[in-house]
């Protein structure tokens, strides 16, 4: 299942802080080892948020959000309808 516009900009969000707290940690540790493949994961991941907005599928607004919405009358439904209908949960109505 695709992740909503919304999960994905949670997890931008929260990508954003990370990269914040990945500079702190530049500053406070120099360009250690640990601190490269920190700032490698957190670019990886940027790498996929990316490719994965490619998927998920932008909202619509407007006329083109409006051709999925089918209205369905309140008026009673014509009882030729249901003229040769078995009621089901009666055990069928032409039983033989």
């Amino acid at each position: 299942m695709a992740p909503t516009t919304t999960e994905l900009a949670e997890f931008q969000r929260v990508l954003a802080q990370l990269r914040s707290s990945a500079g702190a940690l530049r500053q406070r540790y120099g360009d250690a080892a640990v601190v490269r493949r920190i700032h490698n994961d957190i670019e990886r991941l940027d790498i996929d948020a990316g490719e994965l907005s490619a998927v998920v599928p932008t909202p619509r607004t407007g006329d083109d959000a409006r051709d999925d919405v089918v209205i369905v009358p309140d008026t009673p439904y014509d009882p030729s309808l249901w003229q040769d209908a078995d009621d089901e949960g009666l055990g069928g109505q032409f039983r033989h």
